[in-house]
């Protein structure tokens, strides 16, 4: 048992994974980035790459299913845990609503992440952030951007070291959901902030100004208008881990040792 890895790989990162969510990273970090870049009054308006940011998205977890199908990397079994999974955070998400920060969507994208690898986790933060789009009503242009963030939070469980088990992962799991609960807050507000408010106050985005300043702006922004709310994401989650992840870990990998998932791995195939 003690030599047994903590993550269960549904989706392998094989080559062609690996690249294909890479790919997706790198177009989604440009999303929230280009107005730094391009100057206020660009034809991309957040409510006009909003659009493209989704298809983009959507595009990024199709693709990473498709790739890992090709590679007979996932089965049945995988998209049944993955639909589970996605269902029981889009339930979660009404109950808190982002109430004064609070996030309860995340703690199983970063649970489920951790257990069953970056490449799940990635596919799980979007379907669930799209799932419970789906029951609350929730479209708008700033629901790519949240299945993006969702989908590095996801990822990015996955890919923390292996063997950790007991009291270390979940201390490590905690201050990881503390770090990307209150980067989340952060990057939501970078998707809306050169738009938000008029010009000429010291909170704005200004086209013509360095980027060392606008980033400067923003962040008196962030903490203006956000740092209570990020903080207590950050907080909530961490103890949510604390308090449930055990349990809710052990679940899973008693789920993935029973349920008989077939991972098919090709010689000379990465299984992170």
């Amino acid at each position: 048992m003690g030599s047994r890895p903590a993550t269960v790989r549904l989706i392998p990162l094989g080559a062609r994974t690996s690249v294909a969510l890479a790919a997706t990273s790198v177009v989604g970090a440009l999303s929230f980035t280009w107005p730094l870049m391009v100057g206020q009054g660009s034809i991309l308006a957040q409510d006009a790459a909003a659009p493209v940011v989704l298809a983009g998205v959507l595009l990024g977890v199709v693709l990473v299913t498709f790739v890992a199908l090709g590679d007979r990397s996932i089965d049945a079994k995988t998209v049944t845990m993955l639909g589970l999974l996605a269902a029981i955070g889009a339930v979660l998400r009404p109950l808190s609503a982002g109430s004064a920060g609070v996030e309860f969507v995340f703690l199983f994208v970063i649970l489920g992440g951790r257990v069953f690898g970056a490449g799940f986790g990635f596919a799980l933060g979007s379907v669930t952030l799209f799932a419970s789009a789906l029951l609350t009503g929730g479209f708008g242009p700033w629901l790519p951007f949240q299945m993006l963030a969702a989908s590095w939070i996801g990822m990015g469980a996955g890919l923390l070291p292996r063997r950790m088990r007991g009291a270390g992962e979940l201390s490590c799991l905690a201050a990881f959901a503390a770090v990307s609960g209150f980067l989340y807050g952060q990057l939501m507000n970078l998707s809306f902030w050169p738009f938000a408010i008029g010009a000429g106050t010291a909170l704005s985005f200004q086209a013509d100004a360095p980027v060392w300043e606008n980033l400067q702006r923003f962040a008196l922004f962030s903490i203006t208008t956000s740092l209570g709310w990020d903080l207590m994401r950050a907080i909530v989650l961490a103890m949510g881990v604390a308090l449930l992840g055990r349990p809710v870990l052990r679940a899973l990998r008693r789920t993935a040792r029973t349920g008989s998932f077939s991972n098919p791995i090709k010689p000379g195939q990465n299984t992170r």
